[in-house]
């Protein structure tokens, strides 16, 4: 089965043959990704987009078409162009690489031109860098430049030089990646009709696969041919499973003529396969004693941060970055420490209670990495609010256990049809703690869902606030307020980038290409406040004139309750703020507002439930300093009663 196929979850409608089961697991491994884009050259990749026929404005005027004109080649270079600046910023320590074959010219890094006739090597498999993207971009602003490099040559190149030039490259260049790919976009469902040739680029192919290279095909279609797989390409892919990418511009919504559309497509079809997915981690299943299955765990969401900044300084022409190092010093001698004198201590009743290495990890040491199913329970006790973490999406993986995939699909078909969800003792990997999760089984993609569930430590108690409920002509408008802006699609995250980030990168990208910045930054999480106003403008309105009117009411039948909302420290209406006279208890202590809760919270060995505003709060009523860590707050509290 391959890596894009579903397992069956219904594996006794097959016809019962156990080779379905293997899964083509390589473009999962943790490892750096190397890619390398072979585009061909010929005339008809080359060849200009077909004229599109002006259209008419309404006073019968011919408007000019201001659409890019790419022809299917150039299309290629401006997706390569996009992939690897995407490439430099999310995975700056993959490799990538462009190869034209069937140019006039030859040109290759080691300069032996004789071995890969017809193969041009725009950019050598490397980490992409700024430098070579101004020369790719300076290439594909300038047309003649281009032209030049993109002039076919009068023979088509041998495929066999083709794969024999990547094998090259990946094997000098990416020889302990794990994950190695050749993407080929060509519009030439034949080129080798000579058999000795076909047999010659048959062997470089399997050379390739033997290598561990995975070739990711996208082929070009044009409305009077479709592409023929069958005619060449069904001979070197090698059969992995999947459906292979056929750029067809024949499609609905898109033409030949249409270079944008043509443009959009590959770099649509391109971006989804231009990063392989990755595993979490590599685990087991006991669903029963003597019952274990293999699986592999994966984050289908990562909240995306912008790259770590580093220190710089000059030293001669070219910035070098500056390597931090910590050392550890004796408070009172100010005597540096070796690492081996260092151990790691807590606090307990007011002493102090070390550790060695090897005692910390027997504490913290809970058995060998497993999801352990404890039960079952209905889905319908799950609830929103237990959701501590992000989920984390598990497959099953033959590697270890043969039969996985079927006992895990039997699984999936029994929780998923009974409405069940699964309880299970989990930990992630050694050392980690462990963590109770609901295995809840998930129709798209299939498979089955981690959810961390909380334990009793975890839940934090309500704030006590009086219970207001609306009246229901403020429930009948509201209702009528979200009737119009419902999203019959709902939220689609591909459709919405992260403007944070999307600004930190084109700054980034612009000062390091040399460009000038752009102006305006496109947020396409702006509120569209016209189509708001359209739909719903009055209705919100008279909501808010309801509202007003409401709480007026309120306030004179119950003036007792308060308005939240409003923003600490603001001064009454009245004047300054009045100040709290502080009264004496029978300890003589002060009796704040945080006294009782806070002594009630350490008689029950309970102070870290309790807010940093809280802690902050008791210590400056004590005259106690408030500043550190939540941690910190709560020693100097518990050392003050233990001193008391």
């Amino acid at each position: 089965m391959s890596a894009d196929k579903k397992w069956d979850p219904n594996p006794g409608a097959g016809d019962g043959d156990d080779d379905d089961d293997g899964r083509d697991e390589t473009e999962y491994l943790s490892q750096k990704d190397a890619t390398l884009f072979a585009i061909q050259i010929s005339e008809s990749m080359v060849a200009p987009p077909d004229e599109e026929p002006d259209s008419m404005d309404v006073d019968g005027a011919r408007k000019k078409k201001k659409k890019p004109r790419y022809s299917n080649a150039e299309a290629a270079l401006r997706c390569a162009e996009a992939v690897l600046k995407n490439r430099i910023i999310s995975t700056p320590a993959d490799m990538m690489g462009i190869l034209l074959f069937g140019t006039e010219q030859t040109k290759y890094e080691d300069g032996n031109t004789a071995s890969y006739p017809n193969c041009y090597l725009l950019l050598d498999l490397d980490i992409p860098d700024a430098g070579g993207i101004k020369e790719l971009k300076y290439l594909l602003d300038n047309p003649d430049e281009l032209g030049e490099v993109l002039k076919p040559s009068q023979k088509p190149a041998a495929m066999a030089s083709v794969f024999f030039a990547a094998n090259h490259l990946f094997t000098t260049k990416a020889a302990n990646f794990n994950s190695r790919r050749l993407f080929i976009i060509t519009d030439d469902d034949n080129p080798e009709t000579d058999k000795k040739a076909r047999t010659s680029a048959q062997t470089r192919a399997k050379d390739l696969y033997d290598l561990g290279v995975r070739i990711e095909p996208f082929f070009i279609s044009t409305p009077t041919h479709e592409f023929d797989k069958s005619l060449f390409y069904a001979d070197v892919m090698y059969d992995t499973g999947e459906d292979l990418d056929n750029l067809d511009p024949t499609d609905p919504g898109s033409s030949n003529t249409d270079a944008e559309s043509r443009y959009e497509q590959m770099l649509s079809a391109i971006t989804a396969k231009q990063a392989p997915r990755r595993a979490l981690f590599s685990s087991k299943m006991e669903i029963g004693k003597g019952l274990t299955i293999g699986i592999k765990g994966y984050l289908l969401y990562k909240r995306v941060e912008p790259s770590r900044s580093h220190y710089i300084h000059e030293r001669g022409e070219k910035l070098q970055v500056v390597k931090g190092t910590t050392t550890q010093m004796v408070e009172e001698t100010a005597q540096e420490v070796a690492p081996a004198q260092i151990r790691k201590a807590y606090k307990f009743g007011g002493e102090t209670v070390s550790f060695s290495d090897e005692e910390i990890k027997k504490i913290r040491n809970f058995g060998e990495p497993v999801v352990r199913i404890l039960g079952f329970k209905p889905q319908s006790e799950l609830q929103f609010w237990h959701n501590m973490r992000p989920s984390i999406f598990i497959y099953p993986s033959e590697d270890d256990y043969t039969g996985s995939t079927r006992t895990f699909a039997a699984l999936w078909n029994k929780l998923f049809k009974s409405k069940l969800m699964g309880v299970a003792w989990f930990i992630a990997r050694r050392h980690a703690a462990p963590v109770l999760t609901a295995v809840w089984p998930s129709a798209d993609p299939q498979g089955l869902v981690l959810i961390p569930l909380p334990f009793a430590d975890d839940i934090r108690q309500n704030p006590d606030v009086p219970h207001i409920v609306a009246p229901n002509h403020l429930i009948d408008r509201m209702q009528d307020v979200i009737r119009q802006l419902h999203m019959p699609r709902g939220y689609i995250p591909e459709k919405y980038p992260n403007p944070a980030l999307q600004k930190h990168y084109k700054v980034l990208e612009a000062i390091a290409l040399e460009e000038e910045l752009p102006e305006v930054f496109e947020d396409k999480t702006v509120p569209k406040y016209k189509n708001i106003q359209k739909h719903a403008g009055r209705l919100i309105e008279e909501w808010g004139e309801g509202l007003d009117q409401s709480m007026s009411e309120l306030h004179l039948t119950r003036p007792q309750i308060e308005v939240h909302g409003t923003k600490r420290g603001r001064e009454p209406a009245g004047g300054a703020a009045k100040k709290v006279k502080k009264e004496i208890d029978a300890d003589g202590e002060p009796t704040d507002v945080y006294n009782g809760e806070v002594k009630a919270a350490y008689d029950k060995n309970a102070l870290n439930k309790l807010t940093v505003t809280v802690l902050k709060g008791w210590l400056g009523s004590k005259g106690m300093s408030s500043s550190g860590k939540k941690a910190d707050l709560v020693d100097r509290i518990e050392e003050y009663f233990e001193h008391k």
